[in-house]
C-alpha cells in the first residue's frame, strides 16, 4: 500500500506542520527572552547604585 500525498492533503499536512513549528519557535525565544533578561538586568542595577555611591561619595 502506498502512501502518496502529493495534492490538496499533502499542501494541508505541510502547512500544519510548518505551522506547528513556527508556533514552536516562537514560542521558545519568547520563552528564553523571559528567562534570560533578568540575568542580564539585575547585575546593571548593582553596577548603577555602586556607581551612584561613589558619585555621592566623592561629591561629599
Amino acid at each position: 500500500m502506498e502512501s502518496n500525498f502529493g495534492g490538496p492533503l499533502g499542501t494541508l499536512v505541510a502547512g500544519l506542520g510548518m505551522g506547528g513549528y513556527y508556533i514552536g519557535l516562537v514560542w521558545i525565544n519568547v520563552l528564553l527572552g523571559v528567562v534570560l533578561t533578568p540575568f542580564f538586568i539585575i547585575p546593571l542595577t548593582w553596577l548603577q547604585d555602586a556607581m551612584a555611591k561613589r558619585k555621592a561619595a566623592r561629591q561629599g
